[in-house]
């Protein structure tokens, strides 16, 4: 039987009545990546008036701030694997070559680099539509982050049309845009990736948006793509709730110090 799903912004309009909530206790989510925790400024303080350094969250705080399939409710689930169309469409030779960086970060989950305190990841699976949601928190230098978003910025022009080949020959046309983000954390960027080929079955585009948001010293990356329908709405949705709960943490994580 067909299914009917949410409206994309019935399903964002419930992320952001759900980031208001900040007096819930959110439970702490295994990640699937993490790394020790460093001490890292929240902000990047200028020569003449440094403030004092803000403590790095901790593990299980990091952890505490992951979206998860809880927030987002019907058709989310936790994933059952890598998407089958990472390896067969992300692997790809690309020119120029900010294009080929943008193919091997999204495939390697590391949008910032390798992360200089604490990471944690969740990847959540839409049992509807097939698209995959890859978020993470991580503690980073804002001067790195300041870079990645950057960078990002930069990509509608550097890489608006493409062409990437698989390892089988394949040929596939790469566009990147510009996402509109919602006026979340300290500074924040999207883009929208597709890539349109051919196969036995005919015609299909992977779409892929990439977000990142910078909150402080800390940051949050996500990407939510597929080769059905991916909702802009719930990327941004996503990126409010989530900016909205790390700087819930992060207060929360003060208090205690």
């Amino acid at each position: 039987m067909p299914r009917t799903p949410a409206h994309p912004l019935l399903l964002a309009s419930a992320l952001l009545t759900a980031a208001t909530a900040c007096s819930v206790d959110w439970p702490e989510t295994p990640s699937v990546a993490e790394r020790p925790s460093t001490p890292t400024s929240a902000q990047s303080p200028s020569p003449s008036s440094a403030p004092a350094a803000v403590p790095s969250l901790t593990r299980a705080q990091t952890e505490s701030a992951l979206i998860t399939e809880t927030d987002l409710g019907d058709p989310w689930m936790p994933t059952e694997g890598a998407a089958t169309w990472r390896d067969g469409l992300l692997k790809a030779a690309a020119r120029p070559a900010e294009c080929q960086r943008l193919l091997d970060t999204v495939y390697t989950d590391e949008l910032f680099g390798t992360a200089t305190g604490t990471r944690a990841v969740v990847a959540l699976d839409d049992a509807w539509d097939g698209a995959q949601l890859r978020y993470q928190v991580v503690t980073q230098r804002p001067a790195e982050v300041e870079s990645t978003l950057a960078w990002l910025r930069s990509l509608p022009r550097t890489c608006a049309t493409f062409a990437a080949t698989t390892a089988q020959g394949a040929v596939r046309e790469g566009q990147v845009s510009g996402l509109e983000m919602p006026d979340v954390g300290d500074a924040r960027e999207a883009v929208r990736l597709t890539l349109t080929g051919e196969s036995a079955e005919g015609e299909f585009t992977l779409t892929l948006d990439v977000a990142a948001v910078r909150v402080g010293a800390d940051a949050l990356a996500l990407t939510n793509g597929g080769i059905g329908e991916v909702s802009a709405e719930v990327t941004q949705g996503v990126a409010e709730l989530g900016a909205a709960r790390l700087a819930e943490v992060r207060k929360r994580g003060r208090a205690e110090v």
